[in-house]
């Protein structure tokens, strides 16, 4: 289904890359909220961020201070003339919040990998008018996260964008939730009228990430950045180190490079052609392959082989790995590439030996 959307509207909020959201991941006190927002303020950021509600992997850590931070948005509101935005999980956050005034809201990824619950908090924003925040599932399902924006958008919001945070993995050798950048890539290509904002400080864990996730972010064409910000991070009653300071994420955004979207040259013109002319051959050269493996397919049929020859597949995806890194390819990439080839020519030599 398409969505009915329209654009993202705060009054004085000037419309253009990126729009920054920015505040502590947790509300704790009354005096650290007013300080951070008190801060973000003066250096120019609209919208402010605390976390009421927090979802803890195991029970005992702090898990938000509840419906009482929400008079502290509220006065952050009152004090700074900034909106006020905080995630919601469940039916009776919604109610709370729009009780309280709050301007934006976010669906954190636990939530959004539940469909009954988005659907709760779908029926609670039932004849409401504000911005929805969708982060992305804890896992690398695009048709979840896109299901979510359709309960919501069959509710009736049509101020709706994505936030890419990065997806749970066991693999955490430098981020806290990989990228995957081509899963936010994919969602832009469904649905281009959507923005979408990076989340880079749970995407990094590490506050030495944020900058250069912030600069690719804004590479990738991202349309705005939720930045976890507190007054002393390393204080912090959760989610410390990956937190910054009001004057570091002041420094960090004043050496974005914000790179023009539509300006296209006569000469990128002509690299494209030559883009489409070599995925042309490849193309070719993987149809002939493919024709080869299918001769193999024969062969091991009349000799009644098995398909799978484990010794000569692990030394194609080696020698292939070795042969990219050559070439200044990352060998990762290559044996991902050699390992969807070598998927579709079971598939075809499957496909002879069962006829």
């Amino acid at each position: 289904m398409e969505l009915d959307l329209k654009p993202i509207e705060l009054s004085g909020i000037e419309k253009k890359r990126p729009m920054i959201i920015a505040g502590p991941c947790s509300a704790e006190t009354e005096q650290q909220v007013m300080d951070t927002a008190l801060m973000l303020a003066n250096k120019g950021i609209k919208i402010f961020r605390a976390g009421i509600w927090k979802p803890r992997t195991k029970p005992g850590g702090f898990e938000g201070i509840g419906v009482d931070g929400l008079a502290w948005l509220k006065r952050v509101k009152q004090e700074t003339g900034m909106y006020v935005a905080t995630e919601v999980a469940t039916a009776k956050h919604v109610y709370e919040c729009l009780k309280a005034g709050i301007d934006v809201l976010w669906i954190g990824a636990r939530t959004t990998a539940n469909p009954f619950a988005v659907q709760e908090i779908a029926d609670a924003l039932k004849g409401v008018d504000i911005p929805i925040l969708i982060k992305n599932p804890v896992n690398p399902d695009l048709e979840l996260w896109i299901g979510a924006f359709e309960r919501i958008n069959n509710a009736g919001l049509k101020q709706l964008g994505a936030i890419h945070r990065g997806f749970s993995s066991y693999d955490k050798k430098i981020y806290r939730n990989l990228p995957q950048w081509h899963i936010p890539i994919e969602l832009r290509r469904r649905i281009p009228e959507l923005p979408i904002f990076c989340d880079p400080s749970h995407i990094g864990g590490k506050r030495e990430l944020v900058a250069p996730l912030c600069q690719q972010a804004m590479d990738l064409g991202f349309d705005g950045l939720i930045v976890e910000s507190h007054c002393n991070p390393d204080c912090a009653w959760s989610d410390a180190a990956q937190q910054v300071t009001p004057d570091v994420l002041d420094y960090i955004l004043n050496l974005l490079v914000i790179r023009k979207e539509t300006q296209t040259t006569e000469n990128l013109g002509e690299l494209r052609n030559q883009i489409d002319d070599c995925d042309n051959e490849i193309i070719e050269v993987l149809a002939k392959r493919m024709r080869v493996c299918r001769e193999i397919g024969t062969f091991k049929k009349e000799h009644d082989m098995t398909i799978l020859q484990t010794g000569r597949y692990n030394e194609i995806l080696d020698k292939r790995g070795a042969q990219g890194s050559l070439c200044g390819m990352d060998s990762d990439f290559i044996k991902k590439v050699f390992e969807a080839i070598h998927e579709e020519s079971v598939r075809q030599q499957m496909e002879i030996i069962n006829k």
